[in-house]
């Protein structure tokens, strides 16, 4: 039995990763556990969308991923006859340092941040597997079983469920899990192609029963390939884990069909995903608390599984982190903030997804049409779609989460005399040009590193009582005035006022676990 822990996490995926390294870096004592037994598996996941580079940049690994992706990603989109160019690098987004679509192999995120966990002295203990857990009131409870010993008891103040669909902490928490599976899988595969075709750069291709995607991403061969298709015979109900895999005959079918003109001359894997649009009916039972696919599972459109997991993780990690050690009632809503405000924003998700992954992927009459009818007729219209920039980056801000707020939650609190010309509490804070003395930068780089920010306007006259570990305060010499930000850990602006009034600011500090100085 061991309590030299103040969080348990259960699964190595990017949400229980990310969730380590925010805690671990908010203060909290981490321990990861992971039941499979070696890091490697395919990827399911190839999009970092600009929020989540965002939410990373404080951890201090986005260098390490940048380096690794694709920021200037091009598609060829093939709808009937005709082929349409679409760049998704340099987008119209001023307010970011991300201003892209980035690809990148899920594996390779899962390396970078298992990378920067090692560095901080937690490792992942792969091959053990959580048996049960429980709310024991003081403490949660787990059992664990590593692969070579015995079941050994932890006992610590939180437990989190990174582990998936069929999750174990949320079984054992009791929480419903409502949705439906789809009529329809997708299917991945790693090949190399020979033929007519030779493509370059990511490539879409529309067609009556789906879509088929090439990226030049494979782990085991050259190429990813993707399809959409009605569901067939012995696709498993493990949802969203790849299953069974899929005869090269069955692929070549999916490649034919789509007008590619090439041949599959190697399948290095292959596997059929079963899919389903669920959310758990809360996100937090006591103790226990879940995130990404464990909490919400979604259909792959929009690329949103890795990226809606990595900001659960980001917002859920700070709070524990400032929660460990210092438990009472006046920590409940602090802890219960999580499931207002990262339930809703599943919710909307789930919407966008849903809607989505109609359009793209239903074998229904009228999705099938769109498909194979509409948009090739429609086809011409797009360059000069795609040539708007602000729309395309309004599309953008809504996919990657750049639009998230969390006005109606408790920790968003507009102070007196209310400041004006500034975001919201519960906003997301933007990008901009600053002036802390000496050379303008970026604001986001300023933040970039963990706890609490404290933007103060030009003229405030905030006392130096203010101060504290994980507490940085800035004053803005470009920003006339005399109010104040307070930014949350996760960027998101949680207390404003167009005066510096102490009493206020610490009272809010404290709200959210920032001690300051008397």
């Amino acid at each position: 039995m061991t309590s030299a822990v103040d969080i348990l996490v259960v699964g190595a995926g990017t949400t229980g990763l990310t969730l380590a390294l925010q805690a671990h870096d908010h203060g909290a004592r981490v321990r990861m556990v992971e039941r499979r037994p070696g890091p490697f598996r395919p990827s399911r996941a190839l999009i970092l969308h600009p929020r989540t580079l965002e939410v990373l940049r404080p951890l201090g690994v986005t260098e390490a991923l940048l380096d690794l992706a694709d920021t200037a990603p091009a598609a060829r989109l093939h709808l009937g006859s005709h082929v349409v160019e679409a760049g998704l690098g340099d987008l119209a987004l001023p307010d970011t340092a991300f201003p892209h679509l980035s690809l990148v192999r899920q594996a390779d995120v899962e390396r970078v941040l298992t990378r920067a966990l090692a560095d901080r002295g937690v490792p992942v203990e792969r091959g053990t597997e959580l048996v049960t857990v429980r709310d024991d009131g003081h403490t949660a409870r787990a059992v664990l079983r590593p692969a070579h010993s015995l079941e050994e008891v932890v006992r610590c103040p939180f437990v989190v469920g990174c582990d998936g669909p069929a999750s174990t902490v949320r079984e054992c928490a009791g929480i419903g899990w409502h949705g439906r599976p789809y009529a329809e899988e997708v299917v991945l595969a790693d090949v190399d192609l020979g033929g007519t075709y030779d493509p370059s750069g990511a490539q879409v291709f529309a067609g009556r029963e789906g879509l088929l995607f090439l990226f030049p991403l494979g782990e085991q061969a050259p190429w990813r390939l993707l399809a959409t298709r009605a569901s067939g015979e012995g696709s498993g109900r493990d949802f969203g884990q790849p299953g069974p895999p899929v005869p090269q005959a069955e692929l070549q079918r999916l490649v034919d069909n789509a007008g590619l003109g090439a041949r599959i001359e190697r399948l290095a894997w292959s596997a059929r995903v079963p899919l389903q649009c669920r959310l758990a009916r809360r996100f937090r039972r006591g103790r226990l608390f879940l995130a990404g696919d464990a909490a919400h599972n979604y259909s792959p459109a929009t690329g949103q599984g890795m990226n809606a997991g990595i900001q659960d993780a980001v917002n859920l990690g700070w709070k524990l982190g400032f929660t460990a050690g210092r438990l009472g009632p006046g920590t409940e809503v602090l802890l219960d903030s999580y499931d207002d405000e990262r339930r809703q924003a599943a919710r909307e998700r789930m919407l966008l997804t849903h809607t989505a992954f109609w359009a793209e992927a239903s074998t229904g009459r009228i999705p099938s049409s769109l498909r194979a009818v509409a948009a090739p007729l429609a086809a011409p219209l797009i360059p000069a779609l795609l040539g708007r920039r602000r729309l395309l980056a309004e599309a953008i801000r809504v996919i990657s989460q750049l639009r998230v707020n969390y006005r109606r939650s408790p920790l968003s609190v507009d102070g007196t005399p209310r400041l004006r010309g500034a975001p919201r509490p519960g906003d997301r804070l933007p990008d901009a040009a600053v002036s802390v003395g000496g050379s303008p930068q970026r604001l986001h780089a300023l933040l970039a590193r963990p706890g609490v920010h404290v933007l103060l306007q030009r003229d405030a006259d905030l006392p130096d009582l203010v101060s504290g570990p994980r507490l940085t305060v800035l004053r803005l010499a470009n920003s006339p005035g005399r109010g104040l930000l307070a930014v949350r850990p996760d960027g998101h602006v949680g207390f404003r006022c167009g005066a510096a009034v102490p009493a206020a600011l610490t009272d809010w500090l404290s709200s959210v676990g920032v001690p300051t100085a008397d």
